[in-house]
Parts: structure tokens; sequence; C-alpha cells
């Protein structure tokens, strides 16, 4: 059975909010996936994982939150081929790049070999309930691609 990691950050809760929605999916889709905090893990520990889905608000004009700052450059020492990888986040369309983090984290993974198999998935602010559905099909859509 595959395995699956999802890490995030969070500082509203409302990529949090995301990152349950999707683990909900997940587990719907039949695997139960390990879920942590970025302060609460490190890189190294995602090449022990078939899937890897990767979670941050983006902070200021289009950086990445301060808490995945060590994360980011840790993921300079990590192979991740054959790894499916994907990422998500809340953002806010009044700054100059919506949900900059999202795509940060995205263009890391696949540098260090991971394979995208979902596009980001970027939302305004807190999601909504039917964002919160989108969620779910994005964790499924995800153990989908595993297979």
């Amino acid at each position: 059975m595959s395995t699956i990691i999802v890490v995030f950050a969070s500082m509203s809760g409302n990529t949090e909010e995301m990152a349950d929605a999707i683990t909900a999916g997940i587990r719907e889709a039949g695997i139960e996936p390990v879920v942590k905090e970025v302060m609460d893990t490190n890189a190294s520990e995602l090449e022990a994982y078939d899937g890897i889905i990767l979670g941050a608000y983006t902070w200021g004009d289009g950086e990445l939150p301060d808490e995945f700052l060590d994360f980011y450059e840790e993921m300079d020492e990590i192979n991740l081929e054959e790894r499916k990888i994907a990422v998500f986040g809340s953002g806010d369309s009044s700054y100059p790049i919506f949900g900059a983090a999202v795509d940060i984290l995205s263009a890391k993974l696949e540098e260090r070999g991971g394979k995208k198999v979902l596009d980001g998935l970027k939302i305004e602010l807190n999601p909504s309930a039917d964002e919160k559905q989108d969620c779910i099909q994005y964790g499924k859509s995800f153990v989908e691609s595993l297979a």
C-alpha cells in the first residue's frame, strides 16, 4: 500500500482547513496519511513516502512563510525521484502574486525529482464549503495518481 505524508504551515487556520479536507479525501480513498505541521518535521522525512503533499500560505508579496524556510533549505539535500507530489495553499489576491508559496514549493519538489501529479491548489483566504469539497476531491485524486 502507498504511503502519503502531508506537511503544512498555517497562521490563520486557512491552510490548516485545506489540509484537514485534503486528508479527509485521502482517508476516504483508503489511505491513512501522516499529517505534520512543518515545524514538527524535517525535509529528509519526505524520502520515506510514496506521495508527498505540501501546504503553505503565501506571506507578504509572494514569499514562503517563515515556518517553511528551514525545511525549504533542507530540501536541497533530498532525492524525491519516484515520489508523486502535489502542493496546496491559501493566498490573498490583493497581493501582486497570488499563492506564490504553492509555486515555489512545487518547483522545489520537482527540482528534487518529484513528479507533479496534480496542479497546485490555491484558495483565496479561507475555503468555502464548496472549496472544502474541492480539497476533499484533491486528496482523492492524489490517491488515484498513486495507483
